[in-house]
């Protein structure tokens, strides 16, 4: 099964295919680059989220990573940060374990049924942590696509070229 396409430049740094000339400007020509001179916050996001954008841009345009296209999804991933976040910061406010009565069955002297206080799971906590890791996957799935994960980078690094190799002084008389 075949691998997926790899632009040119990689595999020509990568020196495992031989390619004529004809060949390298025919994939050159058939490769598609979208512009990045248009990369602008989207006005949906709020003031702080806007700068966070930029500040990811700068970084993705280093490495040459963003284009204009990626716009509305780099933002998408703001987004789900600060929902991840805020939704953190709620589970901290919550308790995990709530003290509720329960009937025991039994009644008092008076006939009024007698209650136990137990603690169980708060199911309120239960439901945000559900929440809470949708929003952390939306995180990942949408950094991994930007190679800002620890992995995805791994996988964007371009190989450079070998070196080549000093000739030994006594390879002539080797061969």
């Amino acid at each position: 099964m075949a691998g997926q396409r790899q632009p040119i430049e990689l595999l020509q740094a990568k020196g495992k295919k031989h390619l004529t000339k004809a060949e390298i400007e025919a994939r050159k020509q058939t490769e598609i680059h979208a512009p990045n001179d248009n990369i602008k916050p989207p006005k949906w996001l709020t003031a702080k989220q806007k700068t966070k954008f930029k500040s990811i841009v700068s970084e993705l345009l280093a490495i040459d990573l963003v284009t204009n296209l990626d716009v509305d999804a780099l933002a998408r991933l703001i987004i789900s940060q600060d929902q991840y976040i805020e939704i953190t910061e709620e589970i901290k406010r919550t308790p995990i374990m709530l003290k509720v009565s329960r009937p025991t069955g039994r009644k008092d002297a008076d006939g009024k049924d007698i209650f136990e206080e137990i603690e169980v799971v708060n199911g309120e906590r239960e439901r945000l942590m559900i929440i809470q890791d949708r929003c952390f996957k939306q995180c990942r799935q949408s950094a991994a696509d930007f190679g800002l994960t620890v992995s995805s980078r791994c996988r964007l690094v371009v190989p450079k070229p070998a070196e080549e190799k000093k000739e030994n002084k006594f390879g002539k008389f080797a061969r």
